[in-house]
């Protein structure tokens, strides 16, 4: 029997994406579930579908309810929060570095303090300098990552990734698979964990 798994699609621009990755890593090893850390684009899943943008920015009345969402959700999970003066701020760089970092020790710790940066302190994640910064606060060879994060065979990887997602069928983040199975928000998190603890048989096929 293998070991339970899931896999977990997210875009470092999403505001709910902000609360799985910050409630996953220790909800899944409380449980003994591994988690395969998959990042990727949002926008042009998005733009294939045909929206002009984010749904929160392109409806006003959904965007408005999320703004009083949001500080609900951190108060719940104790999450640090100040609503972002730019939504969605961009983060191509910022995923090119978590794309790199596929299956590194030190990826969810990224993902982690880009999110928090955003949606915690309500600070710019995307540029050279605070890419830099926090993965020198990260103790990572910054200067070096980011050139290798910036050459043509990681942007094509972050490029296939995106695609692998729209494959799967991904329309917004994040998005959680325990095998064919989809679970999408957060608010699903603990659903997929439990799904990838119940045998096989037992998984509806979504």
């Amino acid at each position: 029997m293998p070991s339970p798994s899931l896999d977990f699609w997210f875009d470092l621009a999403s505001n709910y994406s902000y609360l799985s990755v910050m409630r996953i890593e220790a909800l899944a090893a409380r449980a003994g579930v591994a988690v395969r850390w998959r990042p990727f684009l949002l926008g042009p899943i998005l733009d294939a579908l045909g929206w002009e943008g984010p749904p929160f920015v392109v409806q006003k009345e959904k965007g408005a309810y999320v703004w009083q969402d949001m500080p609900r959700q951190c108060r719940k999970y104790a999450l640090p929060w100040q609503q972002p003066t730019e939504f969605p701020r961009r983060t191509v760089l910022a995923t090119r570095i978590a794309v790199l970092a596929d299956d590194e020790p030190w990826l969810p710790d990224w993902c982690r303090t880009v999110m928090t940066r955003n949606y915690g302190d309500d600070r710019e994640v995307d540029s050279p300098e605070a890419v830099a910064h926090m993965l020198t606060a990260l103790g990572l060879p910054a200067q070096r990552l980011i050139e290798e994060a910036g050459s043509d065979a990681n942007r094509a990887r972050l490029r296939e990734r995106t695609q692998t997602a729209r494959g799967l069928g991904i329309f917004g983040a994040p998005t959680f698979f325990v095998g064919e199975a989809m679970f999408w928000g957060n608010d699903r998190l603990e659903d997929a964990i439990e799904a990838a603890l119940c045998p096989p048989q037992n998984q509806d096929i979504v």
